[in-house]
């Protein structure tokens, strides 16, 4: 499937919302306002994927945080709407995430669950380990989840994911 990968914008908000519900049943899916609030915070960086109809089909978001001197950056959420699972747009938003926390450096954390195979083997993939254990994290449903590292890359590491 050929995606591109551009800035959310306050329009895209509501598919967001629609595909949280699909994709976090169990774990409090974000409402509308989560996102307004994330998408207005100066440190946060939301892109969205959207399929050659222009039909968004994923969103990510990362914090850029700790200061100039020490920067570190946390992934907020990644979500691919079911249908279209498998198919390498986690990949490209991810890479989109880190694309922007490179252009600072410095290390960048997220929490999975600890259940999420797929998503765990993204994520090493792309250079995160296992650094942490928190137990109940997602809730309602109880579910823990692994708090994950990726040092800061160094040159050929760095992803290099082009937004449109």
């Amino acid at each position: 499937m050929v995606v591109r990968i551009e800035r959310m914008r306050p329009a895209d908000i509501d598919r967001c919302v629609e595909l949280e519900r699909l994709l976090f049943p169990e774990d409090d899916p974000w409402p509308a306002g989560a996102f307004r609030s994330e998408l207005s915070g100066s440190h946060n960086h939301y892109v969205v994927a959207r399929d050659g109809d222009g039909r968004m089909v994923g969103y990510a978001g990362i914090a850029l945080l700790g200061t100039h001197d020490h920067p570190e950056a946390e992934v907020h959420t990644i979500g691919v709407d079911p249908d279209c699972h498998r198919g390498g747009i986690g990949t490209r938003l991810l890479r989109a995430l880190l694309t922007v926390a490179g252009h600072r450096g410095g290390p960048v954390f997220l929490e999975v669950r600890t259940d999420n195979v797929a998503a765990i083997a993204l994520y090493e993939r792309h250079g995160f380990r296992v650094v942490g254990l928190r137990k109940r994290y997602y809730l309602p449903s109880g579910a823990d989840a692994y708090t994950m590292l990726r040092p800061e890359p160094t040159g050929a590491d760095q992803p290099n994911e082009v937004l449109a």
